[in-house]
């Protein structure tokens, strides 16, 4: 192969911040992932990255949006959401007790990913889950 050739292939979708368009963002993934047997996770987890955004960032505000992106090589697949800051903290996965009715989603991102990377900038946070092909989450890589 070529120096400069790449095998990566890579999407993008920008959604206004409404709550019906995070069934936008899941069909656009499963309709690029059609045929993978990752596609039901990736699915999940962009489905959930999107709703929290729309639901703890300013990208769920009035003229809001948020971003999606979708990277796919022989070794993984890389879903990404950028939403539209307005909070002071980075998202995380928190531990919830049993009765709990919100806050499990980005832990769930996490079991589900091999690896979930967070990205801070002034204009918001893009959170970063990779799915590696040939792999289940809690295989050892090395």
């Amino acid at each position: 192969m070529h120096e400069y050739t790449s095998t990566a292939r890579v999407w993008g979708l920008t959604c206004p911040g409404f709550p019906e368009e995070v069934s936008r963002a899941r069909r656009w993934t499963r309709d690029i992932l059609r045929g993978s047997p990752l596609a039901d996770d990736a699915e999940l987890i962009v489905s959930e990255l999107s709703a929290n955004a729309i639901l703890h960032t300013a990208s769920g505000m009035e003229s809001g949006s948020f971003h999606l992106a979708l990277a796919v090589t022989r070794q993984v697949i890389a879903l990404s959401v950028t939403d539209g800051g307005g909070t002071g903290t980075a998202p995380k996965a928190e531990h919830q007790d049993a009765e709990a009715e919100h806050g499990r989603g980005l832990g769930m991102v996490t079991a589900l990913a091999h690896r979930v990377v967070v990205h801070g900038s002034e204009g918001g946070y893009t959170v970063t889950a990779e799915l590696f092909t040939g792999t289940r989450p809690g295989d050892h890589l090395c």
